[in-house]
């Protein structure tokens, strides 16, 4: 029987679920062990201020280390790209979408300017080099990460972020109850638990955090069965394209308030690479678009992170991390 340890929000035990059904269909039972993190203690303080790195996952951390789970399901964009001492990566699933969404505030009101709820959708959800910004009114969102925060100020300067936390189900409340435009989700997370409401725009342009939209497995070093049971589930093609990802952070040494957005896809037999780093209040922005052929052993996100590098991105990055 593996013990899989899990938060107790809907969407980390629907995660959760999806893993303990994957290892049955194998022939290896499994049961839930139920864990509340701190991250889901702590509603207020904005993530990036709590030392966002790890503050969903050391909960289980302890747990696994402890011996009272054998293996730990998590929000992948939420790992530290350093796992602690003892604990490795036991698989990752098939990614869902990778793309943020902005849902709209059902009961938000428009202001008697004349301005129309059609053109905004439009300025949002229009390709970047398209975009024109709104000049009407500014617009109120809502989101804990900096990462879409300056993303969103990159695009939108005029535009006001407030803080929101808590889950998706807590969250899509917050929302409804507040006087905010809208909020950004991650796509993934709605669909999941059949949550995602029909008043949304997906976010094409808003490069994702690295690992966004997958699933990662993680278990004690040297459990062999446990290691092996999950190795039978894990999705090559995925895991492939979130390591470039997150070797991308790694090498850009990034602080929990770093905006550094990362994307690898497949494409026949090259690995396009998508990534960015962002100042929290949107005034700057680097990135990099490049294509990597699989078969030539090219560590991609390292080459990316040098990539960036070049045009400039350490100055920017350690004024950032001083500045935390």
């Amino acid at each position: 029987m593996i013990r899989i340890g899990t938060r107790d929000s809907q969407l980390a035990v629907w995660q959760a679920t999806q893993v303990k059904n994957l290892l049955e269909s194998l022939g290896t039972p499994a049961q839930l062990e139920l864990v509340k993190s701190e991250g889901d203690l702590d509603l207020v303080t904005p993530l990036y201020a709590m030392g966002v790195q790890g503050v969903f996952t050391r909960v289980l951390d302890t747990a696994l280390l402890n011996n009272k789970i054998d293996v730990a399901v998590h929000s992948m964009k939420d790992v530290p790209v350093q796992l602690p001492e003892g604990i490795v990566e036991a698989a990752v699933l098939e990614r869902a979408s990778y793309n943020d969404i902005l849902v709209l505030n059902p009961n938000w009101q428009a202001p008697d300017n004349g301005v129309q709820i059609s053109n905004l959708k439009s300025q949002i959800s229009t390709p970047e080099t398209l975009n024109v910004e709104p000049e009407t009114f500014p617009l109120t969102i809502a989101t804990s990460s900096v990462r879409r925060k300056a993303q969103w100020l990159n695009r939108f300067p005029g535009h006001t972020i407030e803080n929101i936390r808590g889950n998706v189900n807590t969250r899509l409340r917050k929302l409804s109850e507040s006087n905010w435009f809208g909020a950004i989700f991650a796509e993934a997370g709605l669909e999941r638990i059949g949550l995602k409401p029909a008043n949304s725009i997906t976010l094409n342009w808003m490069l994702p955090a690295p690992a966004q939209g997958a699933i990662m497995i993680t278990a004690r070093k040297g459990d062999a069965a446990v290691l092996r049971a999950c190795s039978r589930i894990n999705h090559t093609a995925t895991a492939y394209c979130v390591k470039a990802e997150r070797d991308f952070l790694s090498e850009l040494m990034g602080g929990c308030a770093t905006p550094i957005s990362a994307l690898a896809t497949i494409h026949q037999n090259s690995l396009h690479f998508k990534g960015s780093i962002v100042t929290p209040e949107g005034g700057q922005k680097i990135a990099v678009n490049e294509t990597y052929a699989i078969d030539a052993n090219i560590p991609a996100g390292k080459a990316a992170a040098a990539a960036i590098l070049e045009k400039g991105a350490g100055p920017l990055i350690a004024k950032m991390n001083h500045e935390q």
